[in-house]
């Protein structure tokens, strides 16, 4: 392995992490004070220290089951809606006040797969998570269990968390749970089981040595945390499976102290969107651009503003992976337009700061932004 913990961790300027049903909800028994607080203190610490943090939670049908006196998890979808609609409203409290106590404010975001399934709506849940980071707004983001059905749902939040750190380009998934990390085999059964320190992301070894769910009140087990490291690692983020009571776990991992289980993705940020980028061979339309504007994006690593372009090619749809042209018709760059085919041509040569006069409203500034832009060889 050429990372390992002291390195990821350290290095990580934006981080998800993502704590299960179970420890927030101190198995069932209703939010667990103590325990939602000490995790804001870590994650405040985070913050302060210069990284930007996003926190996926669990726990609002644990919190609805207690506040409706059920004690077994209901099999009926809308029987599950209507625990995580009471239930949401606790956990959002509860993470709003011992945020504030910390210093920080909250933001409550509620996902399904269908927000990041559509082009449109990934852009605009990324831009508003981005927006609050810029803020210093540490976004608690859960499923949004009110209006789910089975074919939409995500079916754990470690496949969420997965997803958001995918979504946001994080350089690491934190997974705080009620096991120590990934052993060999299941430590309450087998003697034998023997831990595991590091591993890479994705080694379908590590699939045979996940077990099933490990509480009644998760929807989870290890071996979904052991997928959702595999989902994010494809954007280039390495995942620790860690306790979540370990004291001060999420600031010494941060400080580079191996704590439970880094499963190591093998692909680097940068890499996995140029590679992302250079795997849309048939393109859905381009944009020319001018002189200056070639400039910029070569040397300074700009984004794409709306003045630069001269012209706009083919029907593509706001989010869609487009070339970026010289005069000469040399594609310079690729990226994700932040306006569909039509608005773009509406906007050549035009300042950003006429966007909203001239579409009605203003997405972005950028046509494509410096971040989701990839320069040609």
């Amino acid at each position: 392995m050429t990372l390992s913990t002291s390195t990821v961790l350290r290095d990580a300027r934006r981080i998800v992490v993502k704590v299960g049903s179970s420890l927030v909800t101190n198995e069932g028994r209703g939010l667990d004070e103590q325990a939602i607080g000490e995790w804001c203190r870590q994650l405040s610490a985070l913050v302060r220290d210069g990284r930007e943090v996003i926190m996926v939670s669990s726990g609002a049908i644990a919190e609805g089951m207690k506040r409706l006196g059920w004690t077994t998890r209901p099999q009926q979808l809308h029987e599950l809606q209507a625990a995580a609609a009471v239930g949401q409203m606790g956990l959002a409290q509860m993470y709003e006040t011992k945020l504030r106590e910390n210093g920080l404010g909250s933001a409550q975001v509620l996902l399904t797969h269908a927000d990041l399934a559509d082009r449109e709506r990934y852009l605009n849940a990324r831009s508003t998570l981005l927006t609050l980071l810029t803020h210093g707004v540490l976004p608690v983001i859960n499923e949004n269990d009110t209006v789910v059905n089975d074919e939409i749902k995500f079916g754990d939040n470690d496949t969420l968390g997965a997803l958001v750190a995918n979504l946001v380009e994080a350089d690491a998934l934190i997974i705080l749970t009620d096991q120590k990390g990934l052993y060999t085999a299941d430590p309450r059964h087998d003697p034998a089981a023997t831990f595991v320190h590091e591993a890479r992301a994705g080694d379908p070894k590590l699939e045979e040595m996940a077990g099933g769910a490990g509480s009644s009140i998760g929807k989870g087990g290890m071996i979904t945390k052991i997928l959702a490291a595999k989902r994010a690692a494809g954007s280039g983020a390495s995942t620790v499976i860690a306790w979540g009571r370990e004291p001060d776990a999420l600031v010494r991992l941060v400080q580079g102290e191996a704590i439970g289980t880094l499963l190591i993705a093998q692909t680097q940020k940068q890499q996995a969107r140029k590679q992302w980028m250079a795997d849309h061979l048939q393109l859905r339309g381009s944009v020319t651009i001018d002189a200056g504007a070639v400039s910029k994006l070569k040397a300074d690593g700009s984004s794409l503003l709306p003045i630069g372009m001269t012209g706009v090619d083919g029907d593509f749809s706001r989010g869609e992976v487009i070339a970026i042209l010289d005069a000469q018709g040399q594609e310079v760059a690729r990226g994700l337009a932040n306006y569909a085919a039509a608005e773009a041509r509406l906007l050549c040569r035009k300042p950003s700061g006429d966007i909203a006069q001239l579409l009605g409203y203003a997405a972005e500034s950028e046509m494509v932004h410096r971040d989701n832009l990839v320069l040609s060889k």
